[in-house]
């Protein structure tokens, strides 16, 4: 029987885990786990993602989604092979795909495109639980991937970044309170999201970057997450402390998600 963190007993996170272990057991039955570790084993060998967040200046993170729980379509003309080598180009050190297929309306068809046109590092964001998960991600040719603390147990996150890290891939552990971020450091995650978004309820509040950066270790690499939307909010985190910016419906939602970017970043 599985356990169930508080975070995933909410009504729409719950629903979203509980949807993603059905597809799960669909995934297994079709290409059983030894099958799929053989094509892992023959992916093109992983980019260091957390070189390409530890460097100076604002590096973003730049999301592709189509659609969320929260914000609904967010962008109805969504093609990927545009958009990630554009966001490339203006300036992203590196790229997250929403692989979650239901509430997301992603696929790993979408992070592997990414992969091969792009020469940045690319982070798999989906809700992650069994080892399998992260087979599909380096078989896609994922860098990197995300674990949410509040759907894992303590096992389960140790357990999880260790294996991916075996695989080549970094972890991006991402917290939202003090407990979570504590439970974080004590499974030996070094690569630090904090989402600003609370998942039992989806409401955002940059607080909680400001919040929680003054407990971050020194050695950590840290990433604010979620509400992201100026320039001015980027320089203000960075100056507290982060190192990185993971940013998506704000681009998404942008007339020109690569002009959006730039503006970001400072451009004129």
């Amino acid at each position: 029987m599985a356990v169930h963190t508080p975070a995933q007993r909410s009504t729409r996170l719950g629903a979203i885990v509980a949807r993603r272990r059905t597809r799960l057991a669909e995934s297994k039955r079709t290409l059983p786990l030894p099958k799929l570790e053989e094509r892992a084993a023959a992916a093109p060998p992983p980019r260091d993602f957390a070189a390409a967040l530890a460097r100076n200046g604002l590096n973003v993170v730049a999301e592709l989604k189509k659609a969320s729980p929260s914000g609904g379509l967010l962008r109805a003309a969504y093609n990927s092979a545009l958009l990630a080598p554009a966001l490339e180009g203006a300036g992203a050190v590196a790229l997250s795909v929403l692989t979650e297929e239901d509430f997301f309306q992603g696929s790993l068809d979408d992070l592997a495109l990414t992969r091969r046109l792009c020469r940045v590092p690319v982070l798999r964001k989906d809700f992650l639980f069994d080892p399998y998960q992260l087979f599909e991600a380096r078989t896609a040719g994922a860098d990197a991937f995300l674990l949410i603390t509040a759907i894992l147990t303590d096992g389960e996150l140790r357990q999880l970044r260790i294996l991916g890290e075996q695989l080549g891939m970094a972890a991006l552990v991402e917290v939202h309170s003090p407990d979570e971020l504590n439970r974080a450091l004590s499974a030996g995650a070094r690569l630090l999201g904090v989402n600003n978004r609370d998942l039992t309820t989806f409401t955002v509040d940059l607080a909680t970057s400001t919040h929680l950066i003054e407990a971050i270790p020194d050695e950590c690499i840290a990433v604010s997450e979620s509400g992201l939307r100026s320039h001015a909010e980027l320089k203000r985190l960075r100056n507290a402390g982060f190192d990185a910016f993971l940013i998506g419906e704000h681009l998404m939602r942008a007339r020109d998600p690569a002009a959006a970017l730039k503006e970001l970043l400072g451009a004129s």
